[in-house]
C-alpha cells in the first residue's frame, strides 16, 4: 500500500483519472462533514454495528472497480486509519494499486484534540463539498 500526503494525493488522481476514489467513512461523515468531489462512498462500518463486513466492503469496491483488481484504488477516511484496515482486507482480496490518504479528510488531532487545523484533506485547501 502507498501512502500519500492529501496535496500528493490529489496530483496522483490528476495524473491517474482511472484511479478509483474511494471514501470508506460512515455515510454521516461523508454526507455532513463533506467529501471531494467525484468520490464513491463505500463504507468501511456503519452506525450502530460499527464493525466492518469485510466480504461487503470488498464486494462493493470491486464492483465500483469494475472487477479490475489492477485498478488503482485511493481510499480516504477522517484521518488516515481506517483506509489501513481497508486497504489491507482490498490487497489481501487481490487489488494490487491501494493508496492510503495520509491524515485523512478532516486530519490529525492537535493539542486540544481538534481536527482540521494541522493537516489533512479540507486543512490542506483540496477541493471538496457537503450536503
Amino acid at each position: 500500500m502507498k501512502h500519500l500526503s492529501p496535496k500528493e494525493t490529489h496530483a496522483y488522481l490528476q495524473a491517474h483519472p482511472e484511479a478509483l476514489f474511494v471514501d470508506v467513512r460512515m455515510e454521516l461523515e461523508y454526507l455532513y462533514v463533506g467529501h471531494p468531489p467525484g468520490i464513491v462512498h463505500v463504507a468501511w462500518y456503519e452506525y450502530p454495528e460499527m464493525q466492518p463486513d469485510v466480504p461487503r466492503f470488498v464486494a462493493q469496491v470491486r464492483r465500483e472497480a469494475g472487477g479490475d483488481s489492477e485498478r488503482p484504488v485511493v481510499l480516504l477516511c477522517r484521518s488516515g486509519t481506517r483506509t489501513l484496515a481497508a486497504g489491507e482486507a482490498l490487497e489481501a482480496a487481490g487489488f494490487r494499486n491501494v493508496v492510503n490518504v495520509l491524515h485523512g479528510f478532516e486530519g490529525d488531532t492537535d493539542a486540544n484534540f481538534q481536527r482540521g487545523k494541522l493537516n489533512g484533506w479540507r486543512h490542506d485547501g483540496l477541493p471538496w463539498e457537503q450536503m
